[in-house]
């Protein structure tokens, strides 16, 4: 497969995935998903949350290529993904996450989710059980599981309900301001450096970039619906649950028991950690620590010894701009 340049705007301070991996993009469903791999050894999928895209795995993606294929999208309309004009229930997007598997000729994963990459990484788990070996969710709540409507009821959560066409004429140009918000949610925000933020906001800035984003929270109604159906089977894959320290000098920084608390109504073997220290944004705060948790927890899982394959279907990345899918 062809390599090509990504033009954004990127320094040695902005997170990105070893030089080695490949890039490209796999249909799915009605989107184009902008998908980075690399590595070999049992698979493991790694889905970014909201004001990141996959390069927010960079520790923890360069440790574990070392032993394990490791797959990186970004998710329907964020980072480099097309704007999807629908399908961002966590349910949908879990057949997302199958074409690139299948594509890549993958059956049997481990599944690591944070933030709303955590909710698709359940969706994931519950909807293809007999294709997850492993499932790490961190510092996701779960839409109608366990203490969601407490969770719905917190003023730190106000952007769940803040989107429309109002909402993006109101962020147009500002949206490094917005996402300002969310990095307010580390323990110590001055981890989060400036040229992180930087990177972050271009991209979200970009055309359709933030009605996607929107959307992924306008969709939370339907996906708890969604939920209420898929957790009528419990998960029996092993599960670690992570959590930050849910508040930090009377800071919301993160949900701590709660997420374990969430998957234990769901699933039957659940581990639990609440990382001391850590805000919401647990690898970029405390990335020795979390990437040491999930190795110990992903050793052992069975080995997957299809051989990993260039996609077929998939299509060199041009290093443009995402396109809107309609």
């Amino acid at each position: 497969m062809a390599r090509h340049q990504i033009r954004w705007a990127m320094n040695e301070h902005t997170p990105k995935l070893p030089s080695y991996f490949e890039h490209c993009t796999i249909p799915a469903n009605d989107a184009e998903l902008f998908v980075q791999f690399g590595g070999a050894g049992p698979a493991v999928v790694l889905l970014h949350g909201h004001a990141q895209n996959g390069n927010a795995w960079a520790p923890l993606a360069a440790d574990l290529a070392r032993d394990h294929r490791v797959v990186v999208p970004d998710l329907r309309g964020l980072g480099r993904s097309s704007r999807a004009a629908a399908g961002y229930e966590k349910a949908a997007q879990a057949g997302d996450v199958r074409a690139i598997v299948e594509a890549l000729g993958i059956d049997d994963v481990a599944v690591v989710g944070h933030d709303l990459g955590g909710m698709v990484a359940y969706a994931y788990a519950a909807r293809y059980p007999s294709s997850v070996h492993r499932l790490v969710i961190m510092d996701a709540p779960l839409p109608g599981i366990g203490p969601w409507e407490a969770l719905r009821k917190m003023p730190a959560l106000w952007h769940w309900n803040f989107g429309g066409s109002v909402a993006e004429r109101l962020v147009a140009g500002r949206e490094h301001i917005y996402l300002e918000h969310f990095w307010d949610y580390a323990a110590d925000p001055s981890k989060i450096r400036r040229e992180v933020r930087a990177y972050y906001a271009e991209q979200y800035a970009a055309p359709g970039a933030m009605r996607a984003a929107f959307t992924q929270f306008a969709a939370f109604p339907q996906d708890a619906r969604d939920n209420a159906v898929l957790a009528r089977n419990a998960l029996t894959m092993k599960v670690l649950a992570m959590g930050a320290q849910p508040e930090i000098d009377g800071r919301v920084t993160g949900l701590g028991p709660w997420v374990a608390a969430t998957l234990r109504e769901v699933a039957s073997d659940v581990e639990e950690v609440v990382v001391a220290g850590s805000g919401h944004w647990l690898l970029e705060e405390e990335p020795g620590v979390v990437v040491a948790r999930i190795r110990e927890f992903l050793e052992g899982a069975p080995r997957d010894r299809k051989i990993f394959q260039v996609p077929s279907r998939a299509r060199p990345y041009d290093g443009g701009r995402p396109r809107r899918s309609e």
